[in-house]
């Protein structure tokens, strides 16, 4: 069954591609999923927790990415299952701190946002790319944010670690493209998913005020957004499955914002 309002005549673009996306259980991991998934490729998500549902013949990984016992047996799992990887998604982050002001974030908020953000991918690609260059072949996007170039007054550590990512992806993609491995990320801007409507339950907390107004206020902090709306993870997979597909074969080191126009400077 076609779960993407993306996908045009049926294409099983990704039929034989093993694909592992991290955070792949709700928001924009779980649309990610779905989207390469109706096109045809084998798919294990991972989360902490074990999802009410994933699509029928989705593989499922429990484990915490930010910790290194958590990325090893990650790579493990998918390892046993497959025998190797073609594409990863380093979808997993977000930011828990207190968006009260960086007086309030800790060095353990610090450490946990780099963690989750940066640390991860870090761990996941270091166990995956000796496979894809083994085969010569293979693609990663990192999930980043367009907080790395608009960094969030309430959201540093994140902002820093999604930053970092983006120069860490940059630099890894220039060492192993000439094993034919691609290495992209992909910014998306707000994004209307459970974790954005934590982050905004927060803000309202601690503002002493509504959903809808720290709703606005977050999306005033951004400097508007031009189409007049959050993104929709749907959109946000189709640009993810872009990158990872053979149509995007000379594309790599790059980062692809999707933000509704929010970052105006060149």
């Amino acid at each position: 069954m076609n779960n993407s309002p993306y996908l045009l005549n049926g294409s099983k673009e990704f039929t034989g591609k093993r694909v592992l996306v991290t955070g792949g259980t709700r928001g924009i991991g779980l649309a990610i999923v779905k989207r390469l998934h109706a096109a045809g490729a084998e798919v294990v998500a991972t989360a902490r927790s074990i999802p009410e549902s994933l699509p029928e013949g989705v593989g499922f990984i429990q484990a915490d990415v930010s910790l290194p016992e958590g990325v090893d047996h990650i790579v493990q799992e998918t390892i046993r299952k497959f025998g190797g990887l073609d594409i990863l998604i380093n979808n997993v982050g977000g930011s828990s701190t207190s968006t009260a002001g960086a007086l309030t974030q800790t060095d353990e908020d610090w450490q946990t946002t780099f963690n989750a953000n940066l640390f991860s991918s870090v761990g996941l690609d270091r166990g995956f790319l000796p496979y894809m260059a083994e085969q010569q072949s293979g693609v990663i996007v990192h999930v980043s944010s367009i907080q790395s170039r608009l960094p969030g007054t309430m959201t540093m550590p994140y902002s820093a670690a999604k930053a970092a990512l983006v120069n860490y992806s940059k630099n890894l993609a220039t060492q192993f493209g000439p094993m034919g491995i691609r290495i992209n990320a992909l910014a998306p801007g707000f994004t209307e998913t459970e974790a954005a409507e934590r982050l905004i339950g927060r803000m309202a907390e601690q503002a002493g005020t509504d959903y809808t107004a720290a709703r606005q206020q977050l999306m005033d902090e951004l400097g508007g957004i031009p189409l007049g709306r959050p993104a929709k993870p749907e959109e946000v997979a189709e640009l993810a499955a872009f990158l990872a597909s053979d149509r995007a074969s000379y594309i790599t080191g790059c980062e692809y914002v999707i933000d509704g126009g929010t970052i105006r400077t060149v």
